[in-house]
């Protein structure tokens, strides 16, 4: 089961040309997972050929301009383009009214139902049948949200000649058995999911800062991401400016990174006086060594892990 994670804006504050605005994108099984909506976001999804029709869903970190601004644009263009999938979004105190908002000012018609989700505390906001988004509170000059993606742990490997021993014979009961349900057998014998499959694997974990100084429970928060993605938009030089604007630098993405026992870092919302990102890179590999600063369009996947 394939997951990419396609990074469609990098820049922080103010487009360049060659950085949009922040827009991460999780493409899964058919479903497409946004965090941030940066404005122009619908041109990147146009370049980058992800489409305007998948179930979908949008987590806005905060109420900046730059990270929610693209909302409006994008959803005219899906209207305009007829989709009929409903679209949920996520964000923090305001959203709501910022969309009402929009849609008594400027004349569109949607051709698909939108449902927002105000956050007003941090934990899970969405559970689905294969996976949770969670939440917890960032460090930045407003109220603003962290997310992680996190897939549930898949039933563990089956192995069909155990279930033959035990006189499970193939078909519909292997399938219960895989999907970890006890079953009984006509001659009255209980065979439990343990019994014929291995250990559970876990699943895959996405962590988003959004705009952040460093914060308390983060760690926690972060543990053990296959790949973390976070705010570094001054270089450690400016880490008096960093804090007063509410964000972070290189070293310290990558202490976090390094606490919190990722697999993987990628800094982003890169400031525009960055067209050389040499040294926001070199900062954060004297830490953690597995680091890359993102690029408008950069794709990754995130395998599937077999075993914890």
């Amino acid at each position: 089961m394939s997951l990419y994670v396609v990074f469609l804006g990098t820049a922080g504050s103010v487009p360049t040309p060659k950085r949009s605005l922040p827009a991460v994108l999780i493409q899964r099984k058919g479903e497409q997972i946004m965090f941030d909506c940066g404005e122009g976001v619908q041109r990147q999804m146009v370049k980058a050929k992800v489409g305007f029709h998948k179930k979908m869903k949008i987590f806005v970190t905060h109420m900046h301009g730059d990270h929610v601004l693209g909302l409006p644009g994008l959803l005219q263009t899906m209207a305009l383009l007829d989709r009929e999938k409903k679209l949920d979004i996520y964000g923090p105190p305001g959203i709501k009214r910022f969309l009402e908002n929009i849609r008594e000012t400027v004349q569109f018609v949607l051709t698909f139902p939108v449902e927002v989700h105000e956050i007003y505390e941090a934990g899970v906001v969405c559970e689905e049948n294969e996976y949770v988004v969670q939440t917890e509170w960032a460090n930045h000059v407003i109220p603003s949200l962290a997310y992680a993606f996190a897939e549930k742990p898949r039933p563990g490997r089956f192995f069909p000649e155990k279930a033959k021993a035990l006189g499970v014979s193939e078909g519909p009961l292997w399938s219960k058995l895989q999907h970890g349900h006890k079953i009984r057998l006509p001659n009255g014998k209980v065979v439990k999911p343990e019994e014929v499959t291995g250990m559970p694997r876990p699943g895959r974990k996405i962590v988003y800062t959004g705009d952040t100084r460093p914060f308390r429970g983060f760690v926690k928060f972060a543990a053990g991401a296959d790949l973390l993605i976070h705010d570094s938009t001054l270089d450690d030089d400016l880490a008096e400016r960093a804090e007063e604007d509410g964000h972070s630098t290189p070293s310290q993405a990558a202490k976090n990174a390094k606490k919190a026992k990722v697999k993987q870092l990628i800094l982003t919302h890169i400031s525009a006086r960055y067209e050389d990102t040499s040294k926001l890179l070199e900062e954060a590999r004297k830490f953690f060594k597995n680091t890359q600063v993102a690029e408008d369009f950069m794709k990754i996947e995130i395998p599937l892990k077999e075993t914890s």
